[in-house]
């Protein structure tokens, strides 16, 4: 059974992809001196670039928010995905055949090669069906587009296309596109009856959709034509890369104004979608065919960042601290059952999660065909707590005006109170539901959430540990940085800063430097971590024939303490101050054996005190040897001047 992708495959994956190319797909970069890249962060808001891209060295770093590490890490971070997710992505992008050890965790039994031939085919029907909604045949598509308020430029953004209504338009497409049978098969492209193999969409107004990275594994397709007799609309089936509960539609769109707010709104539909972004909110997504669910979850939690302890706060403003999940549903009966399921789920957030439902039962694409798009806008703008609905909607089932009702109510919501995990909320959720009762004996409701909670119920669910939701890790602490105004840790940083990103033109001096070379205790771990990784010796053995030091970078990494590694990144991605490629050797030399000069310095006025606290009378020999040593650091330090 497949597990653990193989150490030497991942590290294959990290040097052959270009990270200037990924991060360029979502950053603009400019040029920023030798070898440097820089553009605006895609983790946080700001006006001036502070996000660096080292291509020679394979790493990234925010100046302004810390972020940084490899190409790997940001593909988890800005697409959402596991780390093994991330590395059989980018191994498709550059051709690594990828190897699993066996044992630790499961992955797909999909060799990459043959996941690379599905992903291939269905951009081919993504072409295909895009390109026959413009045809004649598409005029019942575009027609039910435009009743809903959707022209030629809304279908093109969401790639909204039209399945031919034959049986094998597409089959025969895709066969001369050289696909084979079993790997159209295996793809849920075409099904397979008794009589052979068909379209699986037919007369249909088709969606991609498409994983975070924007790849497109699958398609939902809305009935058009009453002769239809199939489901009104039909979702891809389970594939090798289809699975319905691990996909949101639209978040491919969505994703980056998902980081940037901390929000995510979920919709039904797919024209919900549309009309969500449509409308300027353009962190919309929906499910495919399935409800929200706990990987739906997972893949919207490492988006928005779901921060623990300071999530779940509701500002006066009406903004939320931590993030928020806005459930959007129908105002009918189905729409307010969808929304008490999410309930359940909401619990797995610490984000404060909202219900934004349209009292006259339109949902966002009625809403805003019929009043345009300030209304989509104020439907999500008040939205209520998912608390508060699911309390609300569980009152009006009962009579509140007799006792009767007011009891029988009591016995219902006691249960949702006590379902809520957050210990700060419950009580005030518990007096919220004594207002609405019109009980004046908080005792009395007490004692009713106490005894569900007593009972089990919806509150017999784990909680979260130490104010994080479950599953959610820390990031591991930094190590403190020196401050920038002494210059003599600005040597020192700067030294390291070449070590690190050019070895191949440091002096071999630099590993004559004794453990003591630093003063910073943070760039004194740096320095341990390069001894230990072979010091500027076994970097330039690693640079590789294009003049990067990734591998080199990675091994001093591998050393490092976990609270160094950010820094190393950190100094692996810095824009070193002379941008003039034939003057960049000249500068490095010059400034690590200006650390050099530095120790000298060092070792030389310790040794002038030592000498003027000797007695060269009572210890003749001893003064000798240190006057001695004496003379022989300040020729070192004389000759080195001379050289530089």
């Amino acid at each position: 059974m497949a597990g653990r992708i193989r150490r030497e495959d991942v590290e294959a994956v990290r040097e052959r992809v270009r990270i200037e190319e990924v991060i360029g797909a979502h950053v603009q970069l400019k040029t920023a001196g030798v070898g440097s890249l820089k553009g605006l962060c895609p983790f946080h808001d700001e006006r001036s670039p502070s996000f660096h891209v080292r291509p020679q060295v394979g790493r990234y770093h925010c100046f302004g928010c810390g972020e940084g590490g490899d190409v790997i890490d940001f593909v988890t971070k800005v697409d959402g995905l596991g780390f093994a997710e991330a590395v059989e992505y980018l191994a498709g992008r550059v051709g690594v055949q990828l190897r699993y050890e066996e044992g630790g965790p499961t992955r797909p039994a999909e060799e990459p090669g043959r996941r690379r031939r599905l992903i291939e085919a269905h951009k081919v029907a993504e072409e295909f069906y895009r390109e026959q909604l413009a045809t004649p045949g598409g005029a019942a598509g575009r027609q039910f587009l435009a009743e809903r308020g959707f022209d030629r430029t809304a279908a093109e953004q969401f790639g909204v296309g039209f399945a031919p209504t034959g049986w094998d338009a597409l089959l025969k497409h895709l066969r001369g596109r050289g696909f084979t049978e079993p790997e159209l098969i295996a793809s849920g492209l075409v099904s397979q009856g008794q009589r052979g193999v068909y379209d699986r969409f037919r007369g249909r107004l088709v969606w991609p959709i498409r994983e975070v990275t924007g790849e497109t594994i699958g398609f939902g397709a809305r009935r058009l034509f009453d002769e239809d007799n199939g489901p009104k609309y039909l979702n891809t089936p389970e594939t090798p890369l289809y699975r319905k509960s691990h996909v949101l539609y639209g978040l491919d769109l969505a994703k980056r104004e998902m980081q940037r707010d901390k929000r995510v709104v979920v919709v039904e539909g797919y024209t919900d979608v549309m009309a969500m972004h449509l409308s300027g909110i353009g962190t919309a997504v929906a499910t495919c065919g399935t409800a929200f669910g706990s990987d739906h979850t997972r893949i919207v939690r490492r988006l928005i960042g779901d921060s623990g302890a300071s999530s779940g706060v509701q500002l006066a403003t009406g903004t939320s601290v931590g993030g928020e999940v806005i459930f959007t549903f129908d105002g009918d009966e189905a729409g307010q059952k969808a929304a008490l399921r999410a309930f359940g789920e909401d619990q797995t957030f610490a984000a404060q999660t909202f219900v934004a439902v349209e009292p006259s039962g339109m949902d966002p694409c009625e809403l805003r065909q019929s009043r345009g798009p300030d209304a989509v806008r104020a439907l999500v703008a008040g939205r209520q707590p998912l608390f508060a609905f699911v309390l609300r909607a569980t009152l009006r089932s009962y009579d509140l005006a007799t006792a009767e009702g007011r009891v029988a109510a009591l016995r219902s919501a006691a249960p949702v109170v006590a379902g809520i995990r957050d210990a700060a909320l419950r009580p005030e959720y518990t007096r919220l539901l004594a207002g609405w009762l019109g009980m004046e004996d908080l005792a009395t409701v007490q004692r009713a959430v106490d005894g569900a909670r007593g009972r089990g119920g919806a509150a017999g669910r784990a909680p979260t540990s130490g104010g994080r939701p479950a599953g959610a890790t820390e990031r591991p602490a930094r190590t403190q940085r020196p401050g920038p105004v002494d210059p003599v840790l600005a040597v020192e940083r700067t030294a390291l800063e070449v070590v690190l990103q050019a070895p191949a033109l440091v002096p071999a001096e630099f590993d004559e430097l004794g453990s003591d070379a630093f003063a910073a205790p943070a760039h004194r771990a740096v320095h341990e971590a390069i001894r230990a990784a072979g010091g500027v010796t076994a970097g330039r053995a690693s640079v590789g024939e294009d003049g990067s030091s990734t591998a080199w970078v990675g091994a001093v990494l591998d050393e490092a303490a976990e609270a160094v590694r950010p820094l190393v990144t950190e100094l692996a991605v810095a824009p070193v101050p002379e941008d003039r490629p034939e003057a960049v050797g000249d500068y490095v030399r010059g400034v690590v054996l200006r650390l050099v000069e530095m120790g000298f310095t060092r070792h030389i006025a310790e040794l002038r005190g030592r000498l003027q606290r000797m007695d060269a009378t009572a210890d003749p020999a001893g003064y000798q040897a240190a006057f001695a040593e004496l003379v022989a650091i300040e020729g070192r330090r004389r000759n080195l001047r001379e050289s530089v």
